[in-house]
């Protein structure tokens, strides 16, 4: 399924100011810590699952060592901010995120292909040797507040299964430090309605302050909290039964972190680059390791087929060899080459293709397949880094 939080719809009104907790630039690293999690591309937890980059994550009740609960199967995102579970496989009881008037907070997340609600709880988040305490998460639960505004239900399928949602949880550790920033902290029109205050008499729109809003996990971690990478080994054309790779914590903290060679683009307000392609710009393009393919243009544009199967892929009597050029905010530009193979046609005893591609009118998304062979970063916004600060991509 095509898995990316919908930014446009709130993480625009984002402030890009400076915010404490970063590695500034030229500072020592720090002492070395566990800040390598591995991750895996395969089936998920439902079986059939393509293109995923799954992991597990330990969450505890805040303060609390024991009676925590690790969970598999979780989706790892930088295309959107802040931890979702499913109810359904959270066996620990967490505290209720409760408003200025006491009801409790809960919140409608809108992806690209659907949309979860449910309660803000709090919990301990632990990734490798990493721990981010005190945690707005989401436990995706329409039971407990069944009356969902049609605001919300609106926007597309409630994602609130394990069949619906592909995953038990999305880790979302993009580009921005809330799920939604400024634009929530306040009532009023600019409000993109995507927190509410739920009394027994309904839910009603509700302001939350930056610090209670989903808080991407990586910024509240004691060091190496300033973004992430993301490696993963090449895979053949033609795909793989499964894929290991590396979800290491940090942008120049430690020495298996840097930079290196790779180049920096820095993103516009809401989290974008500009994709040239055919000589033409497309600045509403991002990279995003939650999509499963990569997504681009229209057939019209592209001038590639649908496929018969589905109209979300493209399937090209022979495999294209692609190369566009991504362009930063900073003036930066890397060429981005890519493939497009026949999707219909790809082996579904497989999980991992480089290959998998579809229409996104406007835009382009770079999903995971454009993560295999790379070391990608995805830095936070105001966190220092040795490119500076963020937010930015970099590969």
């Amino acid at each position: 399924m095509h898995r990316t939080l919908l930014l446009s719809a709130f993480l625009v009104a984002q402030e890009l100011t400076p915010q404490c907790g970063g590695t500034p630039a030229g500072s020592a690293p720090a002492a070395p810590a566990d800040n390598v999690q591995s991750i895996v591309v395969n089936a998920g937890p439902t079986g059939d699952y393509f293109n995923g980059a799954f992991t597990s994550v330990t969450i505890c009740a805040p303060g609390q060592s024991a009676g925590c609960q690790t969970i598999d199967g979780v989706l790892v995102d930088t295309g959107s901010t802040g931890l979702r579970v499913l109810s359904s496989v959270l066996t620990i009881a967490l505290p209720q995120q409760v408003g200025s008037s006491g009801a409790p907070i809960v919140e409608c997340a809108q992806f690209l292909d659907g949309f979860t609600w449910g309660p803000v709880q709090m919990g301990d988040v632990k990734l490798a040797g990493e721990q981010a305490s005190s945690v707005p998460i989401q436990v995706i639960d329409e039971r407990a507040f069944p009356n969902i505004p049609a605001a919300c239900s609106s926007s597309g399928v409630a994602e609130d299964t394990l069949d619906k949602l592909g995953a038990n949880a999305i880790l979302g550790i993009g580009l921005f430090r809330q799920d939604c920033g400024p634009a929530c902290a306040f009532v009023g029109a600019s409000n993109p309605g995507l927190y509410y205050a739920c009394p027994a008499t309904g839910c009603q729109p509700a302001a939350v302050s930056l610090s209670n809003q989903l808080q991407n996990p990586v910024a509240l971690f004691s060091r190496d909290n300033n973004g992430v990478v993301i490696q993963f080994p090449a895979v053949a054309a033609g795909g793989a039964f499964s894929v290991t790779g590396s979800l290491v914590f940090g942008i120049g903290t430690q020495s298996n972190n840097g930079l290196g060679s790779a180049k920096v683009l820095a993103v516009d307000a809401a989290g974008n680059i500009t994709t040239i392609f055919g000589g033409q710009s497309y600045p509403s393009s991002f990279i995003d390791s939650g999509s499963n393919g990569i997504y681009f243009l229209d057939a019209g544009t592209s001038g590639l087929p649908l496929c018969q199967d589905s109209a979300d892929f493209y399937c090209p009597a022979t495999p294209q060899a692609l190369s566009a050029t991504n362009r930063g905010a900073n003036g930066v530009t890397i060429p981005a080459p890519f493939n497009v193979g026949n999707a219909d046609t790809l082996d579904s005893r497989f999980s991992a293709f480089n290959e998998i591609a579809g229409p996104n009118p406007g835009g382009f998304d770079f999903g995971l397949g454009f993560f295999f062979g790379r070391s990608v970063y995805t830095a936070i916004e105001g966190q220092g880094t040795p490119g500076g600060a963020g937010p930015y991509f970099a590969y």
